[in-house]
Protein backbone atom coordinates (compact mmCIF):
# COMPACT_ATOMS: atom_id res chain seq x y z
CA UNK A 1 0.00 0.00 0.00
CA UNK A 2 1.17 3.58 -0.85
CA UNK A 3 2.01 5.93 2.00
CA UNK A 4 2.08 8.85 0.88
CA UNK A 5 3.63 12.28 2.57
CA UNK A 6 1.08 14.95 2.79
CA UNK A 7 1.78 18.50 3.38
CA UNK A 8 -0.58 21.63 4.14
CA UNK A 9 0.31 24.92 4.04
CA UNK A 10 -2.21 28.50 4.19
CA UNK A 11 -3.05 31.68 6.15
CA UNK A 12 -3.96 31.39 9.40
CA UNK A 13 -7.58 30.55 10.49
CA UNK A 14 -7.87 28.29 7.56
CA UNK A 15 -8.26 25.19 9.44
CA UNK A 16 -4.88 23.57 8.47
CA UNK A 17 -4.65 21.42 11.37
CA UNK A 18 -8.35 21.00 11.74
CA UNK A 19 -7.80 19.33 8.32
CA UNK A 20 -4.72 17.85 8.95
CA UNK A 21 -5.60 15.69 12.08
CA UNK A 22 -9.10 14.45 10.20
CA UNK A 23 -6.64 13.40 7.15
CA UNK A 24 -4.41 11.69 9.56
CA UNK A 25 -7.07 9.90 11.46
CA UNK A 26 -9.14 9.04 8.25
CA UNK A 27 -6.19 7.51 6.60
CA UNK A 28 -4.42 5.89 9.65
CA UNK A 29 -1.62 7.99 9.05
CA UNK A 30 1.04 9.68 11.43
CA UNK A 31 -0.32 13.99 11.93
CA UNK A 32 3.20 15.39 13.09
CA UNK A 33 2.09 18.74 14.84
CA UNK A 34 4.95 21.25 13.99
CA UNK A 35 3.75 23.07 17.06
CA UNK A 36 3.88 20.82 19.22
CA UNK A 37 8.00 20.16 18.29
CA UNK A 38 9.06 23.38 19.41
CA UNK A 39 6.84 23.05 22.82
CA UNK A 40 8.35 20.25 23.61
CA UNK A 41 12.05 22.11 22.68
CA UNK A 42 10.85 24.37 24.97
CA UNK A 43 9.93 21.44 27.70
CA UNK A 44 13.16 20.13 27.46
CA UNK A 45 15.34 23.58 27.26
CA UNK A 46 13.29 24.43 30.82
CA UNK A 47 13.79 20.95 32.26
CA UNK A 48 17.54 21.42 31.50
CA UNK A 49 17.75 24.42 33.43
CA UNK A 50 19.11 26.32 30.05
CA UNK A 51 15.53 28.89 29.56
CA UNK A 52 14.92 30.34 32.80
CA UNK A 53 12.09 33.54 32.76
CA UNK A 54 12.35 33.61 28.79
CA UNK A 55 16.03 33.85 28.40
CA UNK A 56 18.56 31.57 27.11
CA UNK A 57 22.57 31.68 26.28
CA UNK A 58 22.48 31.05 22.48
CA UNK A 59 24.90 28.58 22.83
CA UNK A 60 23.70 26.49 24.87
CA UNK A 61 20.82 25.74 23.28
CA UNK A 62 22.33 25.19 19.94
CA UNK A 63 24.60 22.68 22.12
CA UNK A 64 21.96 21.09 23.91
CA UNK A 65 19.47 20.23 20.25
CA UNK A 66 22.00 17.58 19.52
CA UNK A 67 20.51 15.21 21.99
CA UNK A 68 16.80 16.52 20.85
CA UNK A 69 14.94 13.54 19.06
CA UNK A 70 10.89 13.95 18.64
CA UNK A 71 8.77 11.42 17.06
CA UNK A 72 4.96 11.16 16.74
CA UNK A 73 3.04 7.79 17.52
CA UNK A 74 -0.44 7.60 17.01
CA UNK A 75 -2.80 6.18 19.56
CA UNK A 76 -5.87 4.14 19.23
CA UNK A 77 -7.34 4.68 21.88
CA UNK A 78 -7.20 8.31 22.11
CA UNK A 79 -7.35 8.43 18.25
CA UNK A 80 -4.84 11.09 18.01
CA UNK A 81 -1.35 11.31 17.24
CA UNK A 82 0.96 12.19 20.51
CA UNK A 83 4.43 13.54 21.01
CA UNK A 84 7.02 11.89 22.19
CA UNK A 85 10.42 13.48 23.91
CA UNK A 86 13.44 11.09 23.72
CA UNK A 87 11.17 8.55 23.73
CA UNK A 88 9.05 9.41 26.56
CA UNK A 89 5.59 10.88 26.04
CA UNK A 90 5.15 14.75 26.56
CA UNK A 91 1.82 15.36 25.35
CA UNK A 92 0.32 16.89 28.54
CA UNK A 93 3.60 18.76 29.87
CA UNK A 94 3.87 20.53 26.83
CA UNK A 95 0.01 21.59 26.55
CA UNK A 96 0.19 23.40 29.78
CA UNK A 97 0.55 27.33 30.65
CA UNK A 98 4.34 27.10 31.48
CA UNK A 99 5.07 26.08 27.99
CA UNK A 100 2.98 28.38 26.14
CA UNK A 101 4.48 31.71 28.05
CA UNK A 102 8.01 30.19 26.99
CA UNK A 103 7.46 28.71 23.22
CA UNK A 104 7.79 31.74 21.31
CA UNK A 105 10.92 33.09 22.32
CA UNK A 106 12.28 29.17 21.55
CA UNK A 107 10.45 28.71 18.21
CA UNK A 108 12.52 32.49 17.21
CA UNK A 109 16.10 30.58 17.36
CA UNK A 110 17.19 30.00 13.49
CA UNK A 111 19.06 26.66 14.96
CA UNK A 112 15.91 25.44 16.11
CA UNK A 113 14.00 26.05 13.23
CA UNK A 114 16.85 24.25 11.13
CA UNK A 115 16.53 21.13 13.53
CA UNK A 116 13.38 20.51 13.64
CA UNK A 117 13.41 21.16 9.96
CA UNK A 118 15.46 18.36 9.45
CA UNK A 119 13.44 15.42 12.15
CA UNK A 120 10.40 16.77 9.96
CA UNK A 121 12.11 15.57 6.65
CA UNK A 122 13.38 12.56 8.25
CA UNK A 123 9.58 12.01 8.94
CA UNK A 124 8.57 12.74 5.38
CA UNK A 125 10.84 9.65 4.28
CA UNK A 126 8.91 6.95 5.84
CA UNK A 127 5.64 8.54 4.55
CA UNK A 128 2.16 7.93 5.94
CA UNK A 129 2.62 11.63 7.48
CA UNK A 130 0.39 14.46 7.34
CA UNK A 131 1.85 18.28 8.60
CA UNK A 132 0.74 21.82 8.56
CA UNK A 133 2.05 24.98 8.29
CA UNK A 134 3.23 27.91 6.40
CA UNK A 135 6.49 26.46 4.84
CA UNK A 136 5.67 22.34 4.51
CA UNK A 137 5.02 22.31 1.03
CA UNK A 138 7.94 24.63 -0.04
CA UNK A 139 10.42 23.89 3.03
CA UNK A 140 10.00 20.82 4.55
CA UNK A 141 8.75 18.45 2.27
CA UNK A 142 9.76 19.80 -1.39
CA UNK A 143 8.96 16.28 -2.65
CA UNK A 144 5.73 15.82 -0.93
CA UNK A 145 3.04 13.38 -3.12
CA UNK A 146 -0.22 15.59 -2.01
CA UNK A 147 0.46 19.40 -1.60
CA UNK A 148 -2.33 21.55 -0.19
CA UNK A 149 -2.51 25.75 0.12
CA UNK A 150 -5.46 26.48 2.77
CA UNK A 151 -7.26 29.86 2.17
CA UNK A 152 -10.37 31.48 2.99
CA UNK A 153 -11.63 35.13 2.36
CA UNK A 154 -10.35 37.89 4.81
CA UNK A 155 -13.87 38.35 5.97
CA UNK A 156 -14.79 34.42 6.69
CA UNK A 157 -11.37 33.66 8.62
CA UNK A 158 -11.89 36.66 11.01
CA UNK A 159 -15.42 35.63 11.67
CA UNK A 160 -13.93 32.27 12.53
CA UNK A 161 -10.95 33.79 14.60
CA UNK A 162 -13.64 35.77 16.63
CA UNK A 163 -15.93 33.19 16.85
CA UNK A 164 -12.96 30.51 18.91
CA UNK A 165 -11.83 33.53 21.01
CA UNK A 166 -15.51 34.92 22.26
CA UNK A 167 -15.86 30.94 23.27
CA UNK A 168 -12.72 31.05 25.01
CA UNK A 169 -14.02 33.86 26.85
CA UNK A 170 -12.30 36.34 25.86
CA UNK A 171 -12.99 39.93 25.35
CA UNK A 172 -12.44 41.54 21.59
CA UNK A 173 -13.42 42.92 18.88
CA UNK A 174 -14.56 41.79 15.40
CA UNK A 175 -12.72 44.14 14.09
CA UNK A 176 -9.53 43.69 16.15
CA UNK A 177 -9.03 40.14 15.34
CA UNK A 178 -9.24 41.54 11.39
CA UNK A 179 -6.21 43.58 11.69
CA UNK A 180 -4.29 41.35 13.80
CA UNK A 181 -4.83 38.76 10.84
CA UNK A 182 -3.54 41.11 8.82
CA UNK A 183 -0.79 41.77 10.62
CA UNK A 184 -0.12 38.08 10.70
CA UNK A 185 -0.53 37.48 7.15
CA UNK A 186 1.90 40.63 6.33
CA UNK A 187 4.88 38.47 9.01
CA UNK A 188 4.03 35.46 7.50
CA UNK A 189 4.91 36.62 3.98
CA UNK A 190 7.54 38.56 4.70
CA UNK A 191 9.51 36.92 6.85
CA UNK A 192 13.15 36.14 6.35
CA UNK A 193 13.24 32.75 7.25
CA UNK A 194 10.98 30.34 5.12
CA UNK A 195 7.94 32.73 4.40
CA UNK A 196 4.66 31.49 3.85
CA UNK A 197 4.11 31.18 -0.24
CA UNK A 198 1.84 28.28 -1.96
CA UNK A 199 4.39 25.78 -3.59
CA UNK A 200 4.01 25.39 -7.92
CA UNK A 201 2.37 21.97 -7.29
CA UNK A 202 -0.22 22.95 -4.38
CA UNK A 203 -3.39 22.08 -4.93
CA UNK A 204 -5.63 25.24 -3.50
CA UNK A 205 -8.46 24.24 -1.43
CA UNK A 206 -10.54 27.98 -0.54
CA UNK A 207 -13.21 26.89 1.99
CA UNK A 208 -15.10 30.23 2.19
CA UNK A 209 -18.03 28.02 1.43
CA UNK A 210 -17.00 24.64 2.85
CA UNK A 211 -18.12 22.95 5.92
CA UNK A 212 -15.55 20.65 8.02
CA UNK A 213 -16.52 17.55 5.83
CA UNK A 214 -16.92 19.40 2.90
CA UNK A 215 -13.48 20.69 2.91
CA UNK A 216 -12.29 16.51 4.63
CA UNK A 217 -14.54 15.09 1.49
CA UNK A 218 -12.17 17.48 -1.03
CA UNK A 219 -8.87 16.46 0.62
CA UNK A 220 -9.56 12.64 0.51
CA UNK A 221 -10.34 13.05 -3.25
CA UNK A 222 -7.51 14.60 -3.69
CA UNK A 223 -5.39 12.62 -2.23
CA UNK A 224 -7.11 9.14 -3.77
CA UNK A 225 -6.77 10.14 -6.85
CA UNK A 226 -2.56 11.28 -6.46
CA UNK A 227 -2.30 7.58 -5.45
CA UNK A 228 -4.15 6.54 -8.37
CA UNK A 229 -1.76 8.56 -10.76
CA UNK A 230 1.07 7.15 -8.64
CA UNK A 231 0.63 3.08 -9.04
CA UNK A 232 -0.13 4.38 -13.00
CA UNK A 233 3.33 5.44 -13.54
CA UNK A 234 4.58 2.05 -11.42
Amino acid sequence: MIKLTIAIDGYSSCGKSTLAKEIAQKLNYVYADSGAMYRAVTLHMLNKGILKDGAFIIDQVVQELESINIRFKFDPKGNRSETFLNGVNVEKEIRNSRITQHVSVISAVKEVREKLVKIQQEMGIEGGVVMDGRDIGTVVFPKAEVKLFMTATNQIRAERRYKELIEKGESISLEQVANDLKRRDHYDMNREISPLCKAEDAIEIDNSDLNRLGQLELAINIIAQKKVDLQEKV
